[in-house]
């Protein structure tokens, strides 16, 4: 009897002593309450004795947690009404403190997370917020990291993912950027337009002092005219090539009878 009671109190201690044993992963730590008190420092990885129901063990997980920030509506500083969402990447540093300080870190980093995005961009402009979306990324990833760091975790990242704008507001930046490229067409085809006419001034310089040049342009013109397979031309002629005609030389009859009246 004696030998059989000796046996099941060494069974149940071997029982118990299994069962107090953890493996902890190496991405894991284990903050441990003994009789209410916590231990110094975090446990883990590995195995470990955790004496039940002395002990009692939290496991902290140190790998990057990533966490959606719902859409969230923000009215900006130009008093436009948009949906934002983001997302945010943390993770535990301090294990200690990410039990101790606060009683669920990863539901205080999403409501932080809610409420900074609000904050920061209620202060921005609409168009800063579609054009700058960097800064306004560093922002929030400053804002949060710093609120969050007393709890023992860094905010390595936070991206604005998506910001949806009023259809009115999506019909006025239509309007506004096809007015924008037909601004710059115009200001295109003026800037095209002078340089043509400064070039055509030049040309006009130099043909001035040159006038055969002109006849020699007409000339050109009218070979390229006729290359193509045209019935009729109408091509101008220089007064330039009729004017002998217009003004004929006088004859040697008017020179003799000038010659008298001289006389």
């Amino acid at each position: 009897m004696i030998l059989q009671y000796v046996g099941i109190t060494l069974g149940v201690i071997a029982l118990y002593l299994l069962s107090c044993i953890r493996i902890l992963f190496e991405y894991e730590r284990g903050v441990v309450f003994r009789l209410g008190r916590v231990l110094p420092e975090p446990k883990g990885p590995g195995i470990m004795m955790i004496f039940w129901p002395i002990d009692r063990m939290v496991r902290v997980s140190l790998r990057v947690i990533v966490q959606d920030v719902p859409t969230q509506d923000v009215i900006t500083r130009d008093n436009v009404s948009v949906q934002v969402n983001a997302v945010v990447y943390y993770r535990v540093v301090d294990p200690m403190r990410a039990i101790l300080e606060v009683e669920d870190y990863n539901f205080a980093t999403s409501q932080l997370s809610q409420t900074t995005l609000r904050s920061i961009v209620g202060q921005v402009e609409l168009d800063a917020l579609l054009s700058e979306r960097d800064k306004i990324n560093r922002r929030l990833q400053e804002v949060i990291d710093q609120q969050t760091d007393p709890w023992g975790i860094k905010v390595g990242l936070v991206e604005v993912k998506h910001v949806d704008l009023p259809e009115h507001m999506k019909r006025a930046m239509a309007k506004q950027a096809e007015s924008e490229r037909e601004r710059r067409a115009k200001v295109i085809h003026a800037e095209g337009e002078y340089q043509a006419a400064a070039r055509l001034r030049d040309a006009a310089l130099t043909i001035e002092k040159h006038p055969m040049a002109m006849q020699m342009r007409f000339l050109q013109t009218l070979v390229e005219v006729g290359s193509e397979n045209n019935t009729t031309v109408v091509f101008p002629v220089p007064l330039d090539l009729v004017m002998p005609f217009l003004n004929p030389a006088p004859s040697s009859g008017d020179d003799a009878e000038a010659s008298p009246g001289e006389g």
